[in-house]
């Protein structure tokens, strides 16, 4: 692959492992509702699209009631179980050696931008736009195409949108980017129905790429 013009980053279990806020959130607002709850592998499963999307499936009528509940658990946690997936940092600073980076979540966009500021994430990326943020979300192109605008880099194969379920693959190509899987997305189906363009199995794996590139 030849060096990226810019690249734009998914961000739960992409670059972070915030699950455990996640569960938290839907498990209180399954409480609340008489819901049975989830374990972790079931968040991992289902969690894709942005609450707004998901939720009202999910709730019904009143899922306005259950987003306020799930809100308020979250912010209550997710600080504190906030980790960096394996690798994530050095990729980010490797990333960043090449190219001008963002992220592009379907997390919302105040949270979002608060757990990057929380581990000193932030001034790496030109931008991080959050679901609520761009007139659509994931798989939309939307959110992409903003990040993009921010950067003032175009929409190209030359940008790469890095992510670790079919959603974000459909989302990369919905925006004319370079779909990279990170990860065997096992819980998404897999390679085979994420259909990347590129996949590395971890962040140490990109890592190691993305410095063969900056070589001259």
């Amino acid at each position: 692959m030849t060096r990226p013009a810019a690249i734009l980053w998914d961000w739960d279990n992409t670059l972070v492992d915030g699950w455990a806020a996640i569960q938290a959130g839907l498990n209180a607002a399954f409480r609340a509702f008489d819901l049975p709850e989830w374990d972790r592998a079931t968040v991992l499963s289902r969690v894709r699209k942005s609450l707004p999307e998901s939720f009202p499936p999910m709730f019904g009528a009143e899922w306005e009631r259950a987003r306020d509940i799930f809100y308020a658990q979250v912010r209550a946690c997710h600080l504190d179980v906030l980790l960096p997936m394996p690798g994530a940092v050095a990729a980010i600073a490797a990333a960043g050696a090449i190219a001008p980076q963002a992220v592009v979540s379907n997390k919302q966009g105040a949270l979002l931008r608060a757990e990057a500021a929380h581990l000193g994430w932030a001034p790496r990326f030109g931008t991080l736009v959050g679901a609520g943020d761009a007139s659509a979300d994931k798989p939309a192109a939307a959110p992409l195409l903003l990040a993009l605008e921010r950067l003032g880099v175009p929409a190209s194969d030359r940008v790469w949108y890095i992510g670790d379920t079919v959603l974000d693959m459909q989302a990369a190509r919905a925006a004319g980017c370079r779909a990279v899987l990170l990860g065997d997305a096992s819980h998404d189906g897999g390679v085979n129905a994420a259909t990347p363009d590129a996949v590395f199995a971890d962040g140490h794996a990109l890592e190691a790429h993305l410095l063969s590139l900056a070589k001259p």
